[in-house]
């Protein structure tokens, strides 16, 4: 019996996550089962992206007038999607995150519902508002505006896809924020817009920041969308995953690979950024609620 005010030993634990030390056959079985998830997911892509480098073909690719047209229209139209999603879903994110309304719900699933929505079913959703014939293509073209199969059509669609990655970041680190900071300032003559400025955006700076990273990304892979609404136009709507399919389809594998491995690093980067920035709330499914 162990003496009176001394305490029982305690189970020695190893430094990962507090695990009990040796562990038994359940816990050999565990790790090889991570393991073997592990592999399964990463190996594809490793494999991928090592081809590309060995055989030269992402050397090749950087050169190729294909891929650098898909690249450059891939940069300035993602770049234009993230300004939109910024601009649109700021305030939207600010009122999710700060008012309870009827519908509200409603709204939030809407927001929701493009990220478990097939990406080919939300390009022909776009057509059939959009399009010559569809709910308001009519009133364009009468205005002489046409939108599919332009590049404007590819960054409605990438908009489209990637915006509530950041609207859903956005709506978590504004509801963080204390609202009695909010309040203070206001007590101390701070306008709205102010207050916004200078007080939640700054303490809402990592998860928005994070919300950005993430929304480009998503833009930088969109294909199904893009193809369904704007098509695959070399140098008109032709984005890098549309050169993967494309170049795949006419059996130039190589230049297949190489530019899938543009896009794997790209993201691999911004996933990396994301989690040394310690920005990691916007990979966190729980926002989602």
């Amino acid at each position: 019996m162990d003496r009176p005010g001394r305490t029982a030993p305690v189970p020695e634990r190893s430094a990962a996550h507090g695990t009990l030390a040796g562990g038994g056959w359940g816990t050999r079985s565990l790790f090889a089962l991570a393991g073997l998830s592990a592999t399964f997911l990463g190996l594809p892509v490793a494999v991928l992206v090592a081809r590309s480098v060995f055989d030269g073909s992402l050397a090749n690719a950087l050169t190729a007038q294909v891929v650098l047209s898909a690249l450059d229209l891939s940069l300035t139209t993602t770049a234009i999607s993230l300004v939109l999603t910024v601009t649109f879903g700021l305030p939207l994110a600010y009122v999710l995150a700060r008012h309870r309304f009827r519908g509200s719900w409603l709204v939030e699933a809407l927001v929701d519902l493009p990220l478990v929505l097939p990406p080919s079913v939300a390009g022909l959703a776009l057509l059939l508002v959009l399009g010559r014939r569809g709910l308001l293509g009519g009133a364009l073209d009468a205005v002489g505006i046409e939108i599919p199969f332009t590049t404007v059509a590819v960054i409605l669609a990438q908009t489209f896809v990637s915006a509530p990655f950041f609207v859903r970041s956005a709506r978590t680190g504004i509801a963080g924020v204390a609202p009695d900071l909010e309040d203070a300032a206001r007590v101390d003559g701070a306008s709205e817009i102010e207050v916004f400025r200078h007080i939640t955006v700054p303490l809402a700076a990592s998860p928005l920041a994070a919300g950005v990273v993430m929304s480009w990304a998503r833009a930088l892979g969109e294909f199904g969308a893009t193809i369904m609404f704007a098509g695959n136009i070399e140098g008109r709507t032709q984005t890098l995953p549309l050169v993967v399919y494309g170049e795949f389809e006419g059996g130039n594998l190589d230049a297949s690979i190489a530019a899938a491995a543009i896009l794997v690093l790209a993201a691999l980067g911004v996933l990396v950024a994301v989690r040394m920035l310690h920005w990691g709330r916007a990979l966190d499914l729980r926002s989602l609620g």
